[in-house]
């Protein structure tokens, strides 16, 4: 069986050569970084033995930087330059991100004036910082403890992604491995990264679903695993729902328990560095006890019982089901079709986590496999077999897109062009035409999204097509193009077929999806579906009829007054009326009434126009000149 894809160009390795490759979970709590070593995938430890980074970076007056664990130890001290999940802000605006879950931060918001901008920044003791310079610094960090462990330069890395992750949220990461110096030889979802691993392990085969709960996001993808042939049917998911949301839930309760209100910056770290801890040791634990002594003179002195914990979480974890249920649908299986639940994520070792799971699929989930780690070992595994030093036991890996991407037509409609769910990398085409007589450029306006109306969708970019030669309405044949690569990231070209005119864009989206939208955009297309189809039906009687009262009111400029007398005159323009007035109301069949009584109307006038045609066109000739 052949690779999708064994390495990248120029990357083919020799016989003797063994390329340095990486793959790297980019995580919101903590960080990892693996690599194959003597065809078995391993996690690369810092010199004190500790696999896990803590994605923690600080920011000092003197320009440096601090990292992973001694960045941690500051977090309470000096909240404000010491960012923690910043993988949540990654790709996104300041009003995207709602809720800050009481985080200390002096956020700056950038308005999105132009591609790459928009996301928003933190403002920090050594200036105004983006998520993606701080991801970079934990990427420079795990490049570094991967080329000291290796003893060489890295030809590339895997980094790993939430699968729904969103255009924005991806090209984000790309750029800060960028800032870091790692060439990207993929970006991989982390459901498909963790089935890679437990695949290629446990010689499995069958549907597998991944449930896949870090600190900062929530995934679920449904895989098919065959004969080496890695294919996700379906994926879901919540771009900002993790662990850190269980830590705000105990937080919040400590200060409703105590009845605190405003804390400074410090005591808010403080106490959610509380919560976390809390939450690890409820773990194994039925009860504990968390204390803490406030800048304000407070003191917390809290019993917190697992129960407890429970029952302040519990939707929280109701809330990881619904995405189940939904990639479930979309794979068009039943929760008996799944072989096997792999767990990924550290928030999966909550006891109330692994029940709901467990009582949902109706089976005990596998966990032989570190969570913490199984990410990074399946990255690693598909980095290897990137860089060319993969020659045995091919194998095949299918991934998909999460959001429907399409353009928007006539009447603020979306035309889908890749559906969701959709294998990559993928390439479909289709074709469109000019709306107006004369008309030499089209704007193509790129979304993504589930809905019916352009409206409800969220736009990605826009640019221009021109040089389109002037035609009839209709006429031109306009091929827009569509293209996800490995990574997920869309580009989108236009060409005008008859003179060859093309345009072409890379879309880099200022910023991503707001952490409901995506949720809402496959909610709301579920729950409006009737809504947007009557939508849809009255935009497109809505743009026919124009098109038929423009025709009309030109043929009647043309040849109004020599083809017809008053009375059929009269009696077009007051079906022309008539059909405006019902196009101002939203009854799309009273609409299409009122065009077929115009056409109705037109009828001998348009055949009267074409007999004029045909004499104009045979005056002078005789019937020999003409070829039969």
């Amino acid at each position: 069986m052949a690779l999708l894809q064994i390495s990248e160009p120029g990357l083919s390795a020799a016989p003797h050569q063994h390329r340095l490759a990486v793959g790297i979970d980019l995580g919101t709590t903590n960080s990892l970084v693996a690599t194959v070593r003597n065809g078995i995938s391993v996690v690369l430890n810092d010199e004190e033995g500790r696999a896990l980074l803590p994605s923690v970076v600080r920011y000092l007056a003197d320009d440096s930087v601090q990292v992973g664990n001694v960045a941690q130890a500051m977090q309470s001290a000096d909240p404000v330059n010491t960012i923690i999940s910043a993988k949540r802000f990654m790709g996104r605006g300041l009003h995207d991100i709602g809720d800050t879950l009481g985080m200390p931060y002096r956020f700056v918001d950038i308005p999105a004036a132009g591609p790459g901008q928009g996301m928003l920044q933190l403002r920090t003791v050594a200036g105004v910082k983006s998520p993606v310079e701080i991801s970079a610094e934990i990427l420079k960090t795990l490049r570094a403890r991967a080329e000291a462990s290796r003893g060489g330069e890295l030809v590339g890395a895997v980094i790993t992604v939430p699968a729904y992750f969103d255009d924005a949220q991806r090209q984000a990461t790309k750029d800060a491995a960028k800032l870091a110096g790692l060439n990207v030889l993929r970006l991989l979802n982390e459901p498909t990264a963790a089935a890679i691993a437990y695949g290629l392990d446990n010689a499995a085969e069958g549907v597998y679903a991944v449930y896949d709960l870090g600190g900062g996001t929530f995934d679920i993808s449904i895989l098919k695993l065959s004969r080496g042939v890695f294919e996700v049917l379906a994926t879901n998911g919540n771009s900002a729902l993790g662990g850190d949301d269980f830590d705000h839930r105990i937080y919040c309760g400590l200060l409703e328990k105590n009845g605190l209100s405003a804390l400074s910056p410090q005591d808010t770290r403080l106490l959610l560095t509380r919560a976390r801890a809390a939450k690890e040791e409820l773990t194994d634990r039925s009860e504990t006890r968390i204390t803490a002594l406030l800048g304000s003179g407070d003191t917390i002195d809290t019993v917190l019982s697992r129960q407890d914990f429970y029952a302040m979480s519990q939707n929280l974890v109701a809330n990881t089901l619904q995405p189940v249920r939904r990639a479930l649908r979309d794979a068009g299986l039943k929760v008996e079709d799944v072989k096997g639940v792999v767990m990924v994520g550290g928030s999966t070792r909550m006891p109330q986590v692994q029940r709901a799971v467990a009582e949902f699929f109706g089976q005990t989930p596998l966990t032989n496999l570190d969570p913490d780690k199984v990410v990074a070992l399946g990255a690693a595994i598909q980095a290897n077999v990137l860089a060319g030093n993969r020659s045995a036991d091919d194998w095949l890996l299918l991934d998909v897109i999460p959001l429907s991407l399409g353009i928007e037509t006539m009447g603020g409609l979306t035309e889908k062009i890749i559906p969701r769910n959709s294998t990559i990398p993928t390439a479909r085409a289709q074709e469109f035409t000019t709306f107006k007589d004369g008309q030499t450029a089209m704007s193509i306006h790129v979304v993504q999204g589930e809905r019916e109306l352009i409206s409800d969708c969220r736009s990605l970019a826009k640019f221009e097509l021109r040089g389109i030669p002037p035609m009839v309405a209709g006429a031109a044949r306009i091929r827009v193009t569509f293209q996800v690569d490995a990574d997920g990231l869309l580009s989108v070209s236009a060409r005008e077929m008859i003179s060859g005119v093309e345009s072409h864009i890379t879309v880099k989206p200022s910023y991503g999806l707001s952490d409901a939208e995506v949720t809402r955009m496959l909610q709301d297309s579920n729950q409006h579906a009737r809504d947007d189809m009557q939508a849809r039906a009255l935009r497109e009687q809505q743009v026919e009829a124009e098109q038929l009262l423009e025709a009309v009111q030109h043929a009647l400029e043309q040849d109004g007054d020599a083809l017809l007398d008053e009375a059929a005159r009269v009696n077009i323009r007051a079906n022309m009326d008539r059909l405006r007035e019902v196009l101002q109301t939203s009854e799309h069949l009273a609409i299409k009434r009122a065009a077929a009584q115009l056409n109705e109307a037109t009828v001998a006038f348009a055949q009267a126009r074409m007999d004029k045609s045909v004499s104009r066109a045979l005056g002078g000739k005789k019937l020999s000149d003409l070829e039969i």
